[in-house]
């Protein structure tokens, strides 16, 4: 199977490429540039490949929730290549790309959301696959739902901003925490993969992101108080 898989939910812009022999990845601090860069990166690749876009089986994208622009960007590039070469499309949860490429087997996903709040997921490995056992949704830190059990491992950004909260809400819970760990379209690859071979996809058209916030601006209050988008 050959997959074409990109996030650009943070402000590292990851791509990887899939082909019958081998994987190529390419991971960029790019900031406010991942517009400008993730054509002309997703091209270098396939160049490399020696692939057309055609040649594909489809594309997989980071579909959410994160920045808000850079969500969007995966999600229109995604459709529009895809309605280009006539290709199928799998949108991932970065929450669970996060948990995938943790290593472990009990995960809770915690990453910055800016605004004082957090993105928030639990997830437990069966097998190939994950069990949720908390969707995702945006809490304050100190608000972000219980879970049972021990031994479980704290992936995202949040679990350095917001690292005192999250601790006393978990106590012991978790053993071991990964801040500095972003999604990479490496790990939506493995999820999206077995997706696409159960036909479970959708047409260029009917790829959407994942918003589980309704608001992107701060308001006069909230900028007082020092909370950044």
């Amino acid at each position: 199977m050959k997959l074409l898989a990109f996030d650009a939910s943070t402000e590292f812009l990851s791509i990887a490429l899939q082909t019958n022999e081998q994987l190529e990845t390419l991971d960029i601090l790019a900031g406010q540039t991942a517009s400008q860069l993730i054509l002309p990166q997703i091209q270098g690749l396939l160049d490399k490949a020696q692939l057309n876009l055609s040649d594909l089986d489809g594309i997989a994208f980071g579909a959410g929730p994160g920045s808000f622009t850079g969500v969007r960007i995966a999600c229109g590039v995604a459709q529009g290549l895809a309605f280009g070469a006539n290709l199928p499309v799998v949108g991932v949860n970065v929450l669970l790309a996060l948990a995938e490429a943790s290593g472990a087997e009990r995960v809770i996903v915690a990453s910055d959301a800016r605004m004082g709040e957090v993105y928030h997921a639990a997830y437990i490995r069966k097998g190939d696959g994950w069990i949720e056992t908390h969707a995702a949704g945006v809490y304050k830190p100190q608000d972000v739902p219980a879970v049972e059990g021990d031994d479980w491992v704290g992936v995202g950004t949040a679990w350095k901003v917001y690292d005192e909260s999250l601790r006393e809400q978990y106590q012991q819970q978790v053993v071991n925490t990964f801040p500095e760990m972003t999604p990479k379209a490496e790990a939506i690859m493995r999820i999206a993969m077995p997706i696409f071979a159960r036909g479970e996809v959708v047409s260029a058209s009917e790829a959407k992101p994942i918003y589980i916030r309704n608001r992107v601006a701060l308001t006069s209050k909230e900028r007082e108080q020092g909370l950044r988008l």
